[in-house]
């Protein structure tokens, strides 16, 4: 018999969920047949797995201890050390910077991302444990493109997930960028569009409402998804123009598509026609010049009142300074 006390990362999620990560090799319908026959137990009682769990709550698993070890794997990637450039860390959430050329999550089970070095971290640091990751795994709430650089919030605690989860899913959150395109924007302006992705590209194009409309009809196409992008020029030397970039929507590719259609592709963003120099003698661009400077919270109840209207803000990699400086555009 094994007797489990929900802690805190455990608590606030449906019993027959919490046992899935628990014992992730066993099938829903061997949790439910012990749960008829009482031999598995929620605080001394029987149960049927939609129960909500609190901190404290005592799950027993009346079950030999090498069924419950057949049933129970806990994957801990290794992967190579990198030092997260962290803004901010409690116990319930985590703002890494991301460098570009990190991948935000896995796309392949090889693959290493800033999810597996968060892991790495906090297991390394003694805030997380190889058990503990039975019941609760850290991820990330937010996705950046591999070669987009900027903020990427975590959530170190399932209560801190779920409460980054919403704010990101409603937009309460804002979350604002830095770019360099080319061109010269002197306005302030909210744009609209539709965006038709290529899931074998892995590239967007985006539409007119007309388009839109033909495409929406026809059979095994996507539907085109409106976006809003809002933009405001900070600066400009007449060839290129810093920009601030405000996500009223937020789509795969949106603001690197949305600025290309409109003529004024993101410097280094070779995929939607960015140049990679912004002048013959100078460096060859790595990395798209697109950025995730800033990110500012809403008000928000208990636990989490102490982040409301919090502000973060992640400073301007050095590649892309650099370019600025050649340029002459100075960044604020």
């Amino acid at each position: 018999m094994r007797e489990i006390v929900i802690e805190k990362n455990e608590a606030g999620q449906r019993l027959d969920k919490f046992l899935a990560k628990y014992m992730n090799e066993a099938s829903k319908s061997f949790f439910y047949k012990m749960m008829r026959k009482k031999n598995i137990t929620l605080n001394g009682k029987k149960c049927e797995g939609n129960e909500k769990l609190a901190e404290g709550d005592v799950v027993k698993l009346f079950l030999a201890e090498d069924t419950i070890e057949k049933f129970s794997s806990v994957q801990v990637q290794e992967v190579k050390k990198v030092d997260l450039d962290i803004l901010y860390e409690d116990d319930e959430i985590i703002l890494v910077n991301k460098p570009a050329g990190m991948l935000s999550q896995k796309a392949k089970e090889t693959d290493e991302s800033l999810v597996e070095y968060l892991i790495d971290y906090l297991l390394g640091s003694g805030k997380l444990t190889e058990s503990g990751l039975r019941a609760f795994r850290p991820s990330v709430c937010n996705r950046l493109d591999r070669n987009t650089s900027g903020i990427v919030a975590a959530g170190k605690s399932l209560a801190g997930l779920q409460m980054l989860s919403g704010v990101f899913k409603d937009r309460s959150i804002h979350k604002y960028y830095q770019c360099l395109v080319s061109g010269v924007i002197r306005d302030v302006k909210t744009v609209d569009g539709w965006l038709l992705k290529d899931e074998k590209k892995n590239q967007v194009r985006i539409l007119t409402e007309a388009e839109a409309k033909r495409f929406g009809g026809r059979d095994g196409d996507e539907e085109p998804k409106r976006i809003r992008t809002k933009y405001e020029p900070i600066a400009t030397d007449g060839r290129f123009t810093l920009l601030k970039v405000t996500l009223l929507t937020g789509r795969s590719h949106q603001i690197r598509a949305h600025l290309a259609s409109l003529g004024h592709p993101i410097v280094g963003d070779s995929k939607y026609g960015g140049v990679s120099k912004v002048n013959p003698s100078g460096r060859t661009v790595k990395y798209q010049l697109l950025h995730s400077y800033r990110l500012e919270f809403p008000k928000l109840a208990e636990p989490f009142v102490y982040l409301s209207g919090r502000v973060f803000e992640a400073p301007l990699p050095g590649y892309f300074g650099s370019v600025l400086k050649e340029t002459g555009i100075r960044s604020p």
